[in-house]
């Protein structure tokens, strides 16, 4: 595993108008940000993702060698917010880009805070 700076992108992003049913399966969205984590270049150490209870929220937390990417859901409001920071040559971007197209929401407000 190679260093990296202490640089890196933050991206927050906000997902609205979100199926319910997509946000309510830990199992599901522990895949999803797997699979985004990966696509985005990041190398997953291991993760966390804890349900409220039957139909209620998720939080979920990645821990990548290159920082970390996180979920919190609110299915009763449609609702998603994204945590994704990332260093090196990882492209956080493509992460949101992989949650947003699985997840459908009717908007996805993002913003980025450059670190380091």
């Amino acid at each position: 595993m190679s260093a990296h700076l202490p640089r890196g992108r933050h991206l927050l992003a906000d997902l609205t108008g979100v199926a319910a049913k997509r946000l309510t399966d830990p199992a599901a969205l522990e895949t999803l940000l797997r699979d985004a984590a990966r696509a985005a270049g990041g190398t997953v150490l291991g993760g966390h993702f804890h349900p409220f209870g039957p139909g209620l929220g998720v939080t979920g937390v990645l821990l990548l060698a290159e920082s970390h990417l996180s979920i919190h859901t609110w299915p009763e409001h449609g609702f998603a917010a994204l945590d994704v920071f990332m260093c090196g040559s990882a492209r956080p971007e493509l992460a949101v880009d992989a949650i947003e197209a699985a997840l459908a929401p009717a908007s996805c407000v993002r913003r980025e805070v450059a670190r380091g």
